[in-house]
Protein backbone atom coordinates (compact mmCIF):
# COMPACT_ATOMS: atom_id res chain seq x y z
CA UNK A 1 0.00 0.00 0.00
CA UNK A 2 1.52 3.70 -0.67
CA UNK A 3 2.25 5.46 1.76
CA UNK A 4 -0.38 8.32 2.54
CA UNK A 5 1.10 11.51 2.11
CA UNK A 6 1.32 14.22 4.80
CA UNK A 7 1.78 17.79 5.71
CA UNK A 8 5.25 17.02 6.63
CA UNK A 9 5.83 15.67 3.11
CA UNK A 10 4.67 18.77 1.49
CA UNK A 11 6.63 21.07 3.66
CA UNK A 12 10.24 18.76 3.41
CA UNK A 13 9.13 18.68 -0.75
CA UNK A 14 8.74 23.04 -0.74
CA UNK A 15 11.36 23.51 1.51
CA UNK A 16 9.20 25.57 4.60
CA UNK A 17 7.99 24.51 8.08
CA UNK A 18 4.70 22.62 8.31
CA UNK A 19 3.03 25.94 10.01
CA UNK A 20 3.87 27.51 6.41
CA UNK A 21 2.45 24.67 4.90
CA UNK A 22 -0.79 25.08 6.90
CA UNK A 23 -1.22 28.83 6.58
CA UNK A 24 -0.64 28.51 2.63
CA UNK A 25 -2.98 25.49 2.62
CA UNK A 26 -5.84 27.32 4.96
CA UNK A 27 -5.39 30.56 3.60
CA UNK A 28 -4.72 31.93 6.78
CA UNK A 29 -1.54 33.36 8.45
CA UNK A 30 1.09 36.15 6.77
CA UNK A 31 2.56 33.93 3.76
CA UNK A 32 4.43 35.86 0.92
CA UNK A 33 1.97 35.17 -2.31
CA UNK A 34 5.46 33.25 -3.97
CA UNK A 35 5.37 31.04 -1.45
CA UNK A 36 1.88 30.14 -0.82
CA UNK A 37 2.06 29.15 -4.91
CA UNK A 38 5.00 27.19 -3.83
CA UNK A 39 3.50 25.15 -1.04
CA UNK A 40 -0.23 24.89 -3.39
CA UNK A 41 1.97 23.44 -6.46
CA UNK A 42 3.52 21.03 -4.28
CA UNK A 43 0.89 19.78 -2.25
CA UNK A 44 -1.05 19.55 -6.13
CA UNK A 45 2.31 17.71 -7.27
CA UNK A 46 2.26 14.68 -4.12
CA UNK A 47 -0.88 14.87 -3.94
CA UNK A 48 -1.85 15.86 -0.68
CA UNK A 49 -5.45 17.11 0.35
CA UNK A 50 -5.63 18.16 3.86
CA UNK A 51 -8.11 16.33 6.10
CA UNK A 52 -10.81 18.69 6.92
CA UNK A 53 -12.52 16.14 9.40
CA UNK A 54 -9.54 16.91 11.83
CA UNK A 55 -9.29 20.02 11.31
CA UNK A 56 -12.81 21.12 11.82
CA UNK A 57 -12.25 19.08 14.66
CA UNK A 58 -9.50 20.95 16.18
CA UNK A 59 -10.93 24.37 15.22
CA UNK A 60 -14.32 23.69 15.01
CA UNK A 61 -14.80 24.76 11.76
CA UNK A 62 -15.37 23.10 8.61
CA UNK A 63 -13.69 25.50 6.48
CA UNK A 64 -17.04 25.17 4.19
CA UNK A 65 -19.13 28.36 2.80
CA UNK A 66 -22.51 27.07 1.12
CA UNK A 67 -23.42 29.09 -2.04
CA UNK A 68 -27.19 29.81 -1.72
CA UNK A 69 -28.72 31.35 -5.36
CA UNK A 70 -31.45 31.67 -6.81
CA UNK A 71 -30.77 30.84 -10.75
CA UNK A 72 -27.30 32.29 -10.83
CA UNK A 73 -25.93 28.51 -11.59
CA UNK A 74 -28.72 27.91 -13.78
CA UNK A 75 -28.58 31.03 -16.00
CA UNK A 76 -25.64 32.81 -18.21
CA UNK A 77 -25.68 36.39 -16.86
CA UNK A 78 -24.52 36.41 -13.36
CA UNK A 79 -21.77 33.58 -13.67
CA UNK A 80 -18.95 35.65 -12.89
CA UNK A 81 -20.15 35.92 -9.53
CA UNK A 82 -18.96 32.33 -9.23
CA UNK A 83 -16.08 32.98 -10.42
CA UNK A 84 -15.10 35.69 -8.35
CA UNK A 85 -16.07 33.45 -5.22
CA UNK A 86 -14.48 30.74 -6.55
CA UNK A 87 -11.16 32.70 -6.71
CA UNK A 88 -11.37 34.01 -3.26
CA UNK A 89 -12.46 31.23 -1.43
CA UNK A 90 -9.36 29.41 -2.86
CA UNK A 91 -7.09 31.85 -1.69
CA UNK A 92 -8.57 31.17 1.59
CA UNK A 93 -8.51 27.94 1.67
CA UNK A 94 -12.18 27.39 1.27
CA UNK A 95 -14.52 24.93 -0.08
CA UNK A 96 -17.13 26.60 -1.80
CA UNK A 97 -20.41 23.96 -1.96
CA UNK A 98 -22.86 25.63 -4.91
CA UNK A 99 -26.79 24.98 -4.45
CA UNK A 100 -29.10 26.61 -6.99
CA UNK A 101 -32.81 26.73 -6.28
CA UNK A 102 -34.11 27.83 -9.60
CA UNK A 103 -36.30 30.30 -7.86
CA UNK A 104 -37.91 27.62 -5.47
CA UNK A 105 -38.59 28.86 -2.09
CA UNK A 106 -39.44 25.28 -0.57
CA UNK A 107 -36.15 23.92 -2.57
CA UNK A 108 -34.11 26.68 -1.50
CA UNK A 109 -35.02 25.97 2.66
CA UNK A 110 -34.34 22.21 2.29
CA UNK A 111 -30.88 22.94 0.58
CA UNK A 112 -29.81 25.42 3.38
CA UNK A 113 -31.08 22.92 6.01
CA UNK A 114 -28.60 19.96 4.08
CA UNK A 115 -25.79 22.38 4.35
CA UNK A 116 -26.36 23.55 7.73
CA UNK A 117 -26.19 19.50 8.19
CA UNK A 118 -22.58 19.63 6.50
CA UNK A 119 -21.45 22.01 9.06
CA UNK A 120 -20.90 24.75 7.00
CA UNK A 121 -19.23 27.68 8.72
CA UNK A 122 -21.11 30.50 6.24
CA UNK A 123 -23.44 31.51 3.91
CA UNK A 124 -23.38 33.49 0.80
CA UNK A 125 -27.03 34.23 -0.29
CA UNK A 126 -26.77 35.18 -4.07
CA UNK A 127 -29.80 36.73 -6.73
CA UNK A 128 -29.15 36.53 -10.15
CA UNK A 129 -29.92 40.62 -10.49
CA UNK A 130 -30.96 43.44 -7.26
CA UNK A 131 -33.17 42.74 -5.52
CA UNK A 132 -34.54 43.26 -1.86
CA UNK A 133 -35.66 40.18 -0.09
CA UNK A 134 -36.08 38.29 2.73
CA UNK A 135 -33.29 36.36 4.23
CA UNK A 136 -34.63 32.50 4.89
CA UNK A 137 -34.96 32.27 8.49
CA UNK A 138 -33.89 28.30 7.71
CA UNK A 139 -30.36 29.94 7.66
CA UNK A 140 -30.76 30.89 11.52
CA UNK A 141 -27.30 32.34 13.08
CA UNK A 142 -25.01 31.50 10.77
CA UNK A 143 -22.96 34.36 9.23
CA UNK A 144 -24.61 35.51 5.91
CA UNK A 145 -23.32 38.26 3.29
CA UNK A 146 -25.74 39.27 0.34
CA UNK A 147 -24.84 39.17 -2.97
CA UNK A 148 -26.67 41.49 -5.61
CA UNK A 149 -29.49 41.50 -2.71
CA UNK A 150 -30.24 43.62 0.88
CA UNK A 151 -32.26 42.30 3.83
CA UNK A 152 -35.21 44.09 4.25
CA UNK A 153 -34.43 44.02 7.62
CA UNK A 154 -30.66 45.01 6.81
CA UNK A 155 -29.59 42.21 9.05
CA UNK A 156 -27.02 41.32 7.04
CA UNK A 157 -23.68 42.53 5.45
CA UNK A 158 -24.53 42.81 1.41
CA UNK A 159 -23.02 43.88 -1.85
CA UNK A 160 -25.03 44.86 -4.74
CA UNK A 161 -24.13 46.93 -8.30
CA UNK A 162 -23.77 51.29 -7.80
CA UNK A 163 -27.20 51.56 -9.77
CA UNK A 164 -27.57 55.32 -9.27
CA UNK A 165 -23.39 55.32 -10.54
CA UNK A 166 -24.27 53.36 -13.53
CA UNK A 167 -27.51 55.74 -14.60
CA UNK A 168 -24.84 58.45 -14.44
CA UNK A 169 -21.58 57.14 -16.15
CA UNK A 170 -23.41 55.88 -19.10
CA UNK A 171 -25.46 59.23 -19.26
CA UNK A 172 -22.11 61.30 -18.85
CA UNK A 173 -20.24 59.09 -21.41
CA UNK A 174 -22.61 59.88 -23.81
CA UNK A 175 -22.87 63.64 -23.11
CA UNK A 176 -18.59 63.91 -23.35
CA UNK A 177 -19.53 62.00 -26.91
CA UNK A 178 -21.21 64.97 -28.11
CA UNK A 179 -24.69 64.33 -27.60
CA UNK A 180 -27.61 65.83 -26.00
CA UNK A 181 -30.89 64.19 -27.37
CA UNK A 182 -30.52 61.34 -25.17
CA UNK A 183 -33.40 58.85 -24.04
CA UNK A 184 -33.08 56.13 -21.86
CA UNK A 185 -35.05 53.11 -22.63
CA UNK A 186 -36.10 51.47 -19.48
CA UNK A 187 -39.05 49.02 -18.57
CA UNK A 188 -42.17 49.63 -16.45
CA UNK A 189 -41.51 47.10 -13.27
CA UNK A 190 -39.89 49.19 -10.46
CA UNK A 191 -36.71 48.13 -8.72
CA UNK A 192 -33.34 49.26 -7.36
CA UNK A 193 -31.67 48.60 -10.89
CA UNK A 194 -34.61 50.48 -12.45
CA UNK A 195 -34.94 53.28 -10.08
CA UNK A 196 -31.12 53.59 -9.50
CA UNK A 197 -30.29 54.05 -13.27
CA UNK A 198 -33.20 56.56 -13.73
CA UNK A 199 -31.97 58.54 -10.87
CA UNK A 200 -28.60 58.70 -12.21
CA UNK A 201 -29.42 59.07 -15.42
CA UNK A 202 -31.94 62.07 -14.55
CA UNK A 203 -29.41 63.66 -12.76
CA UNK A 204 -26.60 64.01 -15.11
CA UNK A 205 -28.89 64.69 -17.98
CA UNK A 206 -30.07 68.12 -15.53
CA UNK A 207 -26.83 69.12 -14.30
CA UNK A 208 -25.69 69.67 -18.01
CA UNK A 209 -29.05 71.44 -19.25
CA UNK A 210 -30.77 69.09 -20.80
CA UNK A 211 -34.32 67.25 -20.62
CA UNK A 212 -34.49 63.92 -19.28
CA UNK A 213 -36.30 61.50 -21.81
CA UNK A 214 -37.49 58.09 -20.76
CA UNK A 215 -39.32 55.59 -22.65
CA UNK A 216 -40.91 52.59 -20.43
CA UNK A 217 -42.32 49.50 -22.01
CA UNK A 218 -43.71 46.36 -19.91
CA UNK A 219 -41.16 43.82 -18.96
CA UNK A 220 -39.02 41.48 -19.06
CA UNK A 221 -36.23 43.52 -20.24
CA UNK A 222 -35.40 41.61 -23.24
CA UNK A 223 -35.08 41.93 -26.95
CA UNK A 224 -38.63 42.85 -27.52
CA UNK A 225 -39.20 45.50 -25.08
CA UNK A 226 -35.76 46.79 -26.53
CA UNK A 227 -37.82 46.74 -30.42
CA UNK A 228 -40.99 48.57 -28.55
CA UNK A 229 -38.86 50.95 -26.19
CA UNK A 230 -37.37 52.83 -29.55
CA UNK A 231 -40.27 52.87 -31.61
CA UNK A 232 -41.47 54.90 -28.20
CA UNK A 233 -39.09 57.08 -28.47
CA UNK A 234 -38.89 57.89 -32.28
CA UNK A 235 -42.59 58.62 -32.51
CA UNK A 236 -41.58 61.96 -29.51
CA UNK A 237 -41.23 64.99 -31.61
CA UNK A 238 -37.86 64.70 -32.03
CA UNK A 239 -35.70 61.95 -32.89
CA UNK A 240 -32.67 60.80 -30.35
CA UNK A 241 -29.08 60.95 -31.44
CA UNK A 242 -28.37 58.04 -28.59
CA UNK A 243 -30.39 55.67 -26.33
CA UNK A 244 -29.34 54.52 -23.03
CA UNK A 245 -31.07 51.15 -22.70
CA UNK A 246 -31.64 49.61 -19.35
CA UNK A 247 -29.41 46.38 -20.31
CA UNK A 248 -27.76 44.69 -23.65
CA UNK A 249 -30.61 42.64 -24.24
CA UNK A 250 -32.89 45.39 -24.60
CA UNK A 251 -29.79 47.31 -26.71
CA UNK A 252 -30.07 43.88 -28.78
CA UNK A 253 -33.86 45.02 -29.65
CA UNK A 254 -33.04 48.46 -30.38
CA UNK A 255 -30.50 47.35 -33.23
CA UNK A 256 -33.27 45.38 -34.77
CA UNK A 257 -35.89 47.99 -34.41
CA UNK A 258 -33.28 50.22 -36.03
CA UNK A 259 -32.38 48.01 -39.05
CA UNK A 260 -35.98 47.87 -39.99
CA UNK A 261 -36.69 51.77 -39.38
CA UNK A 262 -33.30 52.17 -41.65
CA UNK A 263 -31.61 54.10 -38.77
CA UNK A 264 -27.75 53.43 -38.85
CA UNK A 265 -25.87 52.10 -35.58
CA UNK A 266 -24.01 54.28 -34.71
CA UNK A 267 -24.28 57.13 -37.54
CA UNK A 268 -27.84 58.30 -36.63
CA UNK A 269 -28.37 56.19 -33.05
CA UNK A 270 -25.81 55.92 -30.45
CA UNK A 271 -26.70 52.64 -28.44
CA UNK A 272 -25.57 52.19 -24.89
CA UNK A 273 -26.30 48.75 -22.85
CA UNK A 274 -25.66 47.69 -19.19
CA UNK A 275 -24.56 44.19 -18.10
CA UNK A 276 -21.30 43.79 -20.93
CA UNK A 277 -22.78 40.04 -21.39
CA UNK A 278 -20.31 38.82 -23.81
CA UNK A 279 -22.47 36.70 -26.10
CA UNK A 280 -24.59 39.59 -27.39
CA UNK A 281 -22.51 42.75 -26.32
CA UNK A 282 -19.37 41.32 -28.16
CA UNK A 283 -21.04 39.55 -30.62
CA UNK A 284 -23.55 42.37 -32.44
CA UNK A 285 -22.23 44.29 -34.68
CA UNK A 286 -21.11 47.26 -34.30
CA UNK A 287 -19.67 45.83 -30.82
CA UNK A 288 -22.27 47.18 -28.28
CA UNK A 289 -20.69 50.09 -25.89
CA UNK A 290 -21.91 48.80 -22.38
CA UNK A 291 -21.40 49.13 -18.67
CA UNK A 292 -20.51 45.86 -16.77
CA UNK A 293 -21.57 45.05 -13.76
CA UNK A 294 -19.13 44.18 -11.20
CA UNK A 295 -20.42 40.20 -10.74
CA UNK A 296 -16.62 39.36 -10.56
CA UNK A 297 -15.66 41.64 -7.85
CA UNK A 298 -19.10 40.97 -5.54
CA UNK A 299 -18.72 37.76 -5.73
CA UNK A 300 -14.92 37.95 -4.42
CA UNK A 301 -15.79 40.39 -2.11
CA UNK A 302 -18.94 37.82 -0.35
CA UNK A 303 -16.23 35.32 0.37
CA UNK A 304 -13.56 37.54 1.93
CA UNK A 305 -15.95 39.72 4.44
CA UNK A 306 -17.41 36.22 5.44
CA UNK A 307 -14.28 35.03 6.13
CA UNK A 308 -13.30 37.80 8.37
CA UNK A 309 -16.71 37.27 9.89
CA UNK A 310 -15.47 33.99 10.78
CA UNK A 311 -12.82 35.55 12.31
CA UNK A 312 -14.30 37.53 14.22
CA UNK A 313 -13.52 40.91 12.02
CA UNK A 314 -16.23 42.86 11.18
CA UNK A 315 -16.06 44.36 7.88
CA UNK A 316 -15.56 48.23 7.15
CA UNK A 317 -18.59 48.53 5.19
CA UNK A 318 -21.65 46.41 6.02
CA UNK A 319 -24.02 47.53 2.68
CA UNK A 320 -21.73 48.32 -0.27
CA UNK A 321 -22.40 49.38 -3.42
CA UNK A 322 -20.14 48.09 -5.85
CA UNK A 323 -18.81 50.45 -8.89
CA UNK A 324 -19.51 49.52 -12.48
CA UNK A 325 -16.98 49.85 -15.65
CA UNK A 326 -16.87 50.90 -18.99
CA UNK A 327 -17.00 49.06 -21.97
CA UNK A 328 -16.19 50.54 -25.29
CA UNK A 329 -16.99 49.17 -28.20
CA UNK A 330 -18.29 50.78 -31.43
CA UNK A 331 -21.54 51.74 -30.91
CA UNK A 332 -21.40 54.78 -29.65
CA UNK A 333 -19.96 57.90 -31.47
CA UNK A 334 -20.30 61.81 -32.01
CA UNK A 335 -24.06 62.37 -33.31
CA UNK A 336 -23.66 63.26 -36.91
CA UNK A 337 -25.77 65.98 -38.67
CA UNK A 338 -28.47 63.93 -39.55
CA UNK A 339 -29.07 63.31 -35.72
CA UNK A 340 -31.85 65.33 -33.54
CA UNK A 341 -34.26 65.37 -37.15
CA UNK A 342 -37.65 65.25 -36.73
CA UNK A 343 -38.81 61.78 -37.00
Amino acid sequence: MAKRIGIVDVAAAAGVSVTTVSHALNGRGQVNPATRERVQRVAIELGYAPNRIATALRNRRSGIIGFVSDEIATTPYSGRVILGAQDAAAERGILLVMVDSNGDPEVEARQILALRAQQVDAIVYARMYHQTVSVPSAIGELPTVLVDAVDRHSTSPSVVPDEVGIGRDGTAYLIAMGHRNIVHLTIDDRGPGHDGRIVGYREVMRANGLEPRIASVPSPADGRAGFDALRLAISDTERPTAVFCFNDEMALGVYQSARELGIAVPGELSVMGVDDFTPIAAQLRPGLTTIALPHYEMGRWAIRTLADLIDGVEPPESHVRMPAGMVVRDSVVAPSSLGGIHA
